[in-house]
Parts: structure tokens; sequence; C-alpha cells
């Protein structure tokens, strides 16, 4: 590499993440600038130059602590993927050069969790590096493909998502869409519900519950994700009767990213889930989307049976870290015990 810039310059960034064909909107700059105004990061983004012209960037956030780097993330935890974007998608050979010069930089943990589908560059790049510390963490996620368009994408619905659709339409269910921050306090009220229903069948006070939410996702960050992305921050929302019973939270770029949702449970047999996805396929199918990114599914059979059933397809990914500190091992241990003292229930 011949140059290296940080913070990476913005105009140079939003180039290269229009001709990354994997980009999603928690790479951009902007997002970058909402995590720095509602969780206390600093931007830390970098932008490399190659002797062969080729330019990348890597979106890295950092904390700090007592003027020290104890934390360099692309992205961190709640913060959606991050990982490096460069015209036409990064190669391993850019993304190992990546990490070896973060390699040369002391800070306390350094993390990576890029698109699923740029696994195997990443797979490739990170034995290249070989980081000192380096945790390989597996993950799996699911994507759905949208080159066709939705008459396409549409024969790849399950016959539960066709019947859910129908249902809800029949039941009266209505779909409106908010952005730029329109329809915050409707979804983040869902979102609370939905912690408390979780947090009874788990086994755990909802107190404790509600205070995690709110230190990890405060109502803050999703109105700086507004303020910033502006349209390309989608709040759905289904409603019976002006009533709230289900929401979806989608960033909407050149890919479409389901970030966060939630619904009332009691209203769970009007399948407002289904209609809300299939409306935002419809739309971002008809803004151009490449693919509708449904996120991490961790093992759970259910979940990964319900966007199966939207057409989707697992992807098999990996989380990277590299630490100075057995930070995870703590946290594991501590949660571990936790949940012991509670009574936790995995689901």
């Amino acid at each position: 590499m011949i140059d290296a810039r940080s913070p990476a310059p913005r105009e140079e960034w939003r180039e290269l993440l229009a001709l990354d064909p994997f980009a999603l909107e928690t790479q951009s700059p902007e997002w970058a600038d909402a995590m720095c105004v509602s969780r206390h990061y600093a931007d830390a983004s970098r932008l490399y130059e190659f002797a062969n012209g080729r330019r990348v960037v890597l979106p890295l956030l950092r904390r700090t602590l007592g003027g020290i780097a104890v934390l360099e993330a692309s992205n961190p935890m709640h913060c959606g993927v991050g990982g490096v974007v460069a015209a036409g998608g990064p190669r391993p050979e850019e993304v190992a050069a990546v990490l070896t010069d973060l390699n040369r930089r002391k800070v306390a943990v350094r993390s990576f969790l890029p698109h699923p589908l740029t696994a195997g560059v990443w797979e490739d790049a990170w034995s290249r590096a070989d980081p000192s510390g380096g945790l390989v963490v597996a993950r799996r996620a699911h994507t759905i493909d949208l080159d066709g368009g939705m008459s396409v994408v549409s024969t790849r619905f399950g016959k539960l998502t066709r019947r859910g659709v129908r249902h809800a339409r029949r039941s009266g269910v209505a779909v409106e869409c908010g952005t730029g921050g329109r329809l915050v306090d409707e979804f983040y009220d869902l979102m609370e519900l939905a912690t408390r229903r979780w947090a009874r069948m788990q086994h755990e006070p909802a107190w404790l519950a509600l205070r995690r939410l709110h230190h990890r996702e405060p109502r803050s960050k999703f109105r700086a994700i507004g303020r910033q992305l502006g349209e390309r921050m989608q709040i759905w929302l289904a409603r019976v009767d002006d009533r709230p019973i289900a929401t979806i939270l989608v960033l909407r770029g050149s890919n479409a990213y389901y970030l966060r949702g939630a619904m009332d449970e009691e209203m769970r047999s009007y399948r407002a889930n289904d209609l809300l996805h299939v409306t935002v396929l419809e739309d971002a199918c008809a803004a151009g989307c490449r693919s509708y990114y449904l996120g991490d599914s961790g093992w759970s059979d259910n979940l990964a049976k319900y966007k199966e059933r939207l057409g989707a397809r697992p992807c098999l990914y990996a989380e990277y870290r590299s630490e100075r500190l057995p930070v995870t091992r703590t946290e594991r241990v501590v949660k571990d015990a936790v949940k012991r003292v509670i009574g936790f229930k995995d689901f």
C-alpha cells in the first residue's frame, strides 16, 4: 500500500460504497456519525490506496478510556455489519494488508463483523494476516437475492408465507412506512413490549432486560440514525384499527438491510410480519436493490425456517476478534454466572 489516511475522506468513502456490490448502510459515513453521536464512539475509519491504484475503506469505530484506545471495531456489537468496502467488493490481499496494518497498533480489543457474502474473502485474509490472539466466532445469517425483481423473488416464497400475507390483508392489516426517524416512538414502544415478553419467557426480571435494551440500543440511537440517514432509514409499521402490532426497521441503499423488528404477541394471529417483509421486498425490488439482508440468525431452527420461507438462503460466516486481554472469555463467564443465578432459559 502507498497511503493510509484516517479518518477516511467522506467523498471517497461514499464513492467506494456506491461501487461495492455488497455494501450496506451500516458501512456508510452517515452510519458512523450516528453511532458516534448516540453511542459515544469516535470515527477511526481508514482509507487505503495500493500501488496498483486500488482504494479501499475500512469503516472503524473507536472507544477510548482515559485517552487510551480500548476498542476498535468494524462494527461494534449492536452496530451492524462492518468490514472493508471497495469497488467490485474487497479482495483477500487487500483485507489482509488492512489487517496487517492494524496489527501494528496496540488496542485492547479489535473486532470485525463483515458481510456474510464476503465470508471467503475474510477467511483467506485472516489466515494471511495471522493476528496474535485472534479469535474466530462462527455465525450464520440469511440473505435474499433480488436479481430478477419481485416476479422472480415471489416464486421462492413458501406456502406459509403466501398464506400469511393473504390472511393479513383480509384481516385489515394496514402498513405504512416512515423515513428519517418518523415512527421511531411507535417502533421503540414495540421493542420494549417485545423485550418484556422475552424476559418472561426466559425467566429474566423485566427491569434487567429493559435496562440492557436501553443501554445497548436507546431510543436516541434510532433518532440519530434517522437524522443521519434520512430516507435511507425506513420504519415499516403494521396497524390494526390504528393499533401498532408489528414493526421492522430497514436500511435501504444499494442493498436492503433488515436491522431490527418487534411485534405485539397478542396480535400474532394477524400474520403482520409476513406482510411487512413482503412489502419491504416489493419496495427494495422497485428501488433496484441487489439483495435483502435479513441479518444474523444465530443457530435457531425456527428463525432460520421463517427466513427461508421468505426465500432467504443461509450464509455461514465468521466474526473476527483480536484481543490483548481475555475480554470475550471473561464476558462469557460473567454472563453464564448471571444466567445461573436468575434461572435464565435460552431459546
